[in-house]
């Protein structure tokens, strides 16, 4: 039965499905156009979540002549199903039937590099963060599994000259894609639809409740936001990236835990599974919940390292710690960033976990008041957020 099981998924990643499966797409994308018919896609379409479903919601109740479906990873249709979603398995027969003739996709990542774009296709890139880390042709150097830096950078190239349309949330971000992704069509500088949530919700203590409820979460508590992103160099295999667990989650629990919850969200590409074992009532893992929108908006604090999370958290004005125990690795060698963090971080950097308590203690003690620094983070990076960004993306692209 292992054997069976084997043979079927090397015929199913062989060349010669993939070339057969391109071609068909190729041929299924000569038929006519499929109109107002949109595909949306979300992390490799394992989520329900970020700028394609903000998009997603605003056309379901704004626009309801259009066709709307998700493509979706079969690993997690049960999510979609919760939703009452359409959804098109990734891949699928009933995927390629639509996906090469859809006149609109609504993707946020990197699709495959074998998927061709009919002209008669319309492909909105929402991208999912603010740049701090290089990305695409920036990059001096890769230390990702399975590619170099020239196929990395031929990829990057090609899958964006298929985007028509890239959303922007800043000007600062738009100098940055047009010249790391090589893109050359129109950039939509709207801020990014998935921050609408936050914006619009951020004093709405009923959906606070209702979503803390959700997670068994004690309204008195006080939650802190743990979101680190990934690490090029630490992996289990391509796309399959290892948490390194630094920070001490029992030390925090002993001083904070009678307080505090804290909830862990890792990146997408995180593989691993954490041992949470004595943690039960101190820790949520939320790793797969559907969209970081509403982990967001329950938070008091913040805690990450260099993901971009901190520029969307950076709305609601709230504290945010830098828990950076790899700084100079990251920024000399993995990476390196597009501005001076250490000088420009609207929040403490801290090193070890007692630094971290220490911060998190100090800010039982301030007003909560965002420093000049973090305002002026805000003006720079914050200003287009204003809870109509979903609205003005779809006004441009849709008409």
């Amino acid at each position: 039965m292992n054997k069976l099981k084997a043979l079927i998924i090397r015929v199913r990643r062989s060349k010669l499905l993939l070339f057969v499966y391109k071609l068909a797409f190729l041929m299924i994308s000569l038929f006519p156009k499929a109109k107002k018919t949109v595909i949306f896609e979300s992390f490799h379409g394992k989520q329900y979540s970020d700028n394609p479903r903000a998009i997603y919601e605003y056309m379901k109740e704004h626009y309801p002549s259009y066709q709307l479906y998700w493509s979706a990873d079969k690993r997690y249709l049960s999510l979609f199903h919760s939703h009452g979603l359409p959804v098109l398995p990734r891949f699928s027969w009933q995927w390629l039937k639509i996906m090469p003739r859809a006149e609109y996709w609504v993707v946020n990542s990197r699709l495959p590099n074998w998927i061709p774009k009919s002209r008669k296709t319309k492909y909105l890139q929402t991208w999912h963060g603010t740049p701090l880390k290089k990305l695409g042709l920036d990059l001096e150097d890769v230390h990702m599994p399975g590619t170099n830096l020239v196929q990395y950078k031929r990829n990057f190239k090609h899958e964006a000259m298929k985007w028509d349309y890239l959303i922007s949330p800043n000007r600062y971000s738009s100098d940055i894609f047009s010249r790391a992704f090589g893109f050359e069509g129109r950039m939509l500088e709207t801020g990014y639809p998935r921050n609408d949530f936050i914006v619009n919700y951020q004093n709405d203590n009923k959906v606070i409740d209702q979503i803390k409820q959700k997670l068994a979460i004690t309204p008195e508590k006080k939650v802190i936001l743990y979101a680190p992103t990934w690490r090029d160099n630490q992996y289990f295999g391509r796309g399959r990236y290892k948490y390194q667990a630094e920070l001490d989650l029992h030390m925090l629990q002993q001083e904070l835990g009678e307080d505090y919850v804290i909830i862990l969200r890792m990146h997408y590409l995180v593989a691993d599974h954490i041992d949470l074992t004595g943690l039960e009532n101190f820790v949520v893992d939320a790793s797969r919940y559907e969209d970081i929108r509403e982990l967001y908006l329950i938070s008091d604090i913040l805690i990450t390292d260099y993901s971009s999370v901190f520029f969307d958290y950076a709305n609601l004005k709230r504290p945010i710690i830098f828990f950076v125990y790899d700084l100079e690795e990251y920024r000399d060698t993995l990476r390196g960033f597009y501005f001076d963090f250490e000088k420009d971080a609207p929040g403490p950097l801290v090193k070890t976990n007692q630094q971290m308590l220490d911060e998190i203690k100090q800010l039982e003690h301030n007003d909560g008041q965002p420093s000049p620094t973090d305002l002026a983070f805000y003006q720079k990076f914050c200003y287009l957020e204003d809870g109509e960004a979903s609205k003005k993306v779809i006004e441009e692209v849709f008409g």
